[in-house]
């Protein structure tokens, strides 16, 4: 086999060396690499939003994570039916979610019917101390102090307004009623006007409560 010529360097005037060579091409491979790195990760990149894109393509929308249907009055159906208590039941909006139909204990010991609604906005809970106190009722609104009353469908309520929700369990506004033995809370954050709906809601129950006792 014939010997390969060595490369002539213009800027040398003469072939290069073996030493000259090696060193040539040991740079070429370092400028090689260093140009290839940031071309890889472009390019890396550009395959990940692809595979992002066509998987946000492909998949399936709905409406979100179906919620679970509770329906209040069979729950509290079934409470009446086996504690010997008369749980009482909102007429809600068919667009409002339900959280919560319950009985559940105090530390205290005492029993509450408790329904947890959601509207558009916020949230509202129903509470319903059977035997219950006052005392019950403030430890339900983490302590907010009443403001006022306000008479809705023929029942007067105290009104709780906080300016700091995050204080008193984020609960904006609260009403408050007795009805026989049983003390009756609506609060939550959302709107007064909505709050305001589920109390006008229970209104006659807690007349009839009030006029069996």
């Amino acid at each position: 086999m014939a010997a390969r010529t060595p490369r002539v360097v213009a800027e040398l005037g003469r072939p290069e060396t073996s030493q000259e060579t090696a060193d040539r091409k040991a740079e070429s491979s370092r400028l090689y690499r260093v140009r290839k790195t940031p071309s890889n990760l472009v390019w890396a990149l550009l395959v990940s939003l692809g595979v992002v894109l066509v998987m946000v393509m492909i998949t399936p929308r709905g409406d979100g994570a179906p919620r679970e249907d509770i329906n209040i009055a069979a729950a509290a159906a079934e409470v009446a039916s086996s504690y010997d208590v008369t749980p009482i039941v909102p007429s809600i909006p068919v667009d409002w979610g339900v959280n919560q139909a319950a009985l559940t204990s105090s530390s205290d010991g005492i029993a509450s019917w408790n329904v947890s609604l959601v509207p558009a906005e916020g949230f509202i809970r129903l509470s319903q101390g059977f035997d219950a106190d006052t005392a019950w009722t403030a430890r339900t609104l983490d302590g907010s102090p009443p403001r006022d009353t306000v008479t809705i469908e023929g029942v007067e309520w105290t009104v709780y307004i906080n300016q700091d929700p995050a204080a008193f369990g984020n609960v904006a506004y609260a009403l408050s009623t007795t009805a026989g033995n049983d003390q009756i809370v609506v609060y939550g954050s959302s709107g007064v006007s909505l709050i305001e709906l589920v109390a006008s809601s229970i209104a006659p129950q807690v007349r009839e409560i009030r006029d069996a006792a």
